[in-house]
């Protein structure tokens, strides 16, 4: 039988599954069918039944890991633009005042090691180094002290983005949510680290490395708005419903701010890698 770490009782019973003692928590293939286990290896899982974010058991059948999916299917994807101060610096933008919130489609998905597709309707494809934080209960006027008892875990997200449909005013520029919603835009994972094991989200390193060369290397730490913060104000306006993800804005370095710019290209693999949670790594291919 599992045990519990002592933050458990911020949790309703049905989700004191032994949630927090273990580190990472995958979706993946197995002989054809799509599981949660508790990871063991990289080739191996303990099998969880049950609801993620519900009432689950982590069980003692050992199952194989033939493919690896995005963690979880977010019942919504929240993304912050804007929330680190040198992506907002070079970007030429004033900092903002309040979280700038926008919404990615669910056709976003997809899976660490999947093809990061390069649209037919766009030429400027960017990529975003983000910490995804992944909701594990209903948080509705969620206060900054107590915000992290609402968070299930941690993952890795790469913001894709089309710059041209983003920016551009012969394309509606502005238009963040079409830029941001091409299908296969949003690479989530490999796995979900358990909150207990990142006390601190707003002290990890992150980087994104593209065909081998680091191309972001910087700290959540500067955040405009950290995790607290930004629970505590998306969840003033709106109610965030577990599986919800976070993602929680980009650091310096992204494509479009380069000069010359550096797009994303068919061929290329592109990486996530954030500290104390793993590294997601995509390769882009044509649409």
């Amino acid at each position: 039988m599992l045990g519990l770490r002592a933050d458990a009782r911020h949790y309703p019973r049905k989700l004191r599954s032994a949630i927090f003692v273990f580190m990472r928590i995958a979706r993946f293939l197995s002989n054809g069918t799509i599981v949660h286990g508790q990871l063991i290896d990289d080739t191996t899982a303990r099998r969880i039944d049950g609801d993620l974010f519900g009432t689950f058991t982590v069980t003692n059948e050992t199952v194989k890991i033939d493919k690896l999916l995005a963690p979880f299917v977010p019942t919504d994807i929240l993304c912050i633009g804007l929330n680190y101060r040198e992506h907002a610096a070079e970007s030429g933008s004033p900092v903002p005042v309040n979280p700038m919130l926008f919404i990615k489609a669910s056709n976003t998905l997809t899976n660490p090691g999947d093809g990061i597709p390069i649209p037919k309707r766009s030429s400027q494809i960017d990529y975003e180094a983000e910490l995804a934080v992944v909701i594990g209960r209903t948080a509705r006027h969620v206060s900054k002290a107590d915000a992290l008892q609402y968070v299930f875990g941690y993952t890795c997200a790469n913001d894709v983005s089309a710059r041209d449909w983003q920016r551009e005013a012969s394309l509606g520029g502005g238009q963040f949510a079409r830029g941001k919603s091409f299908d296969g835009f949003c690479p989530l994972g490999p796995w979900i680290v358990t909150k207990d094991e990142i006390p601190n989200p707003n002290a990890l390193g992150i980087k994104c490395i593209l065909n081998g060369q680091v191309m972001q290397d910087h700290t959540t730490g500067d955040m405009i708005f950290d995790v607290p913060s930004l629970i505590e104000s998306l969840s003033s306006t709106m109610t965030l419903r577990p599986g919800a993800v976070i993602l929680t804005g980009t650091p310096q370095g992204v494509g479009f701010a380069r000069k010359p710019p550096v797009w994303l290209k068919d061929g290329d693999t592109v990486s996530v890698e954030l500290e104390k949670i793993g590294t997601l790594t995509n390769p882009v291919v044509n649409e």
